[in-house]
């Protein structure tokens, strides 16, 4: 009961649930595109995708200083569970604003995964 308790606490906040209806429509996202798409800070992001990862729904991976982020690989049946029924009810939210932001981000970021410290959502609205 353990396990089903820190999957269900992890499940528990709405930026989390955001974050991993993301990771269900791409295949890997880096904490800076989590930090523009969700509007919220670079240790704000980290901290909940570590509680992600804690509860087993989300593997990462480090390159160089980034650090990237994708569904876990090998979900025990809890975990799967978790994210079969955030599958079905993700596509019912409303998540364009979210969507629209991480679609001009990715579009407009260095690639390989880089940040655009310059390119912030705020300072590109305060450019406008």
């Amino acid at each position: 009961m353990r396990d089903l308790a820190e999957i269900f606490g992890a499940l528990a906040d709405e930026t989390r649930l955001r974050m991993l209806a993301l990771l269900l429509e791409n295949d890997e996202l880096c904490v800076c595109d989590f930090v523009s798409a969700l509007a919220i800070t670079q240790s704000k992001a980290s901290r909940h995708l570590r509680i992600l990862r804690s509860a087993g729904l989300v593997d990462d991976r480090r390159e160089a200083l980034w650090v990237h982020y994708r569904l876990a690989s090998r979900m025990g049946p809890d975990q799967s569970a978790a994210v079969a029924a955030l599958r079905r009810v993700s596509a019912h939210h409303d998540l364009v604003q979210v969507r629209a932001r991480l679609k001009d981000w990715l579009e407009h970021r260095k690639p390989r995964g880089g940040p655009i410290l310059a390119a912030s959502p705020r300072r590109r609205a305060a450019a406008r």
